[in-house]
């Protein structure tokens, strides 16, 4: 099977991906701690778009099972070269096609949703594979509330290839789309500095 340009970006840059450091380690423990007093002892959790599986891995001790997928092999190659739990699961799989096993208690797309082909396809079966009063727990880049500036230079490196493509998407347009797939939104904040990268949780209603 042919590998899509994204699939070829981010096998590429995949090891540079796993050397960088996190830039505000303060947010990301700060996420980490919301998610994890969001999660049940008995879950089942899907991931999309895992990366190298530093998340999944701090996470997946508070859950039942916590499968961690992407669409890159380079990027799950180095996630399973990782120690982790035996609950924890890595897999290829892209957006579209991660739902084995379902449905599950929480879905968790971080820093993906602005990636996928289709958002609207993306979140509709996000919805149907998600129990009843399931959640999604997301963190989403929102480029088009970016300074113009910005967009241009995004826009510039994606021009040639080093930066990928992106849903240019404002935060009411992505609230919008998760309310249109048949969320409830519970709960959105900002983690660090980057106010165009909110974190939402919507829940499925029970009936």
């Amino acid at each position: 099977m042919s590998l899509s340009k994204q699939q070829k970006f981010w096998n590429r840059v995949a090891g540079r991906y796993a050397a960088r450091p996190l830039k505000d380690v303060a947010a990301y423990d700060a996420m980490i701690g919301d998610v994890a007093s969001r999660l049940k002892p008995g879950d089942h959790v899907l991931e999309l778009g895992c990366g190298t599986g530093g998340t999944a891995i701090r996470l997946a001790p508070h859950v039942s099972h916590w499968t961690a997928t992407d669409f890159s092999a380079e990027m799950i190659k180095i996630a399973q070269d990782k120690p982790a739990g035996v609950n924890l699961t890595f897999k290829i799989a892209d957006a579209e096609n991660a739902y084995d096993g379902g449905p599950f208690d929480v879905i968790c797309a971080f820093n993906v949703l602005h990636l996928v082909e289709n958002q609207p396809v993306t979140l509709a079966q996000i919805f149907a594979n998600l129990k009843p009063g399931g959640l999604l727990i997301s963190k989403t880049w929102c480029f088009a509330d970016l300074k113009f500036k910005f967009r241009l230079l995004f826009r510039a490196l994606q021009f040639v290839g080093l930066f990928p493509a992106v849903k240019p998407h404002s935060i009411p347009e992505l609230r919008q789309s998760i309310i249109d797939a048949g969320f409830e939104i519970t709960d959105e904040r900002i983690f660090g500095k980057y106010p165009q990268n909110p974190y939402i949780v919507a829940r499925k209603p029970e009936t």
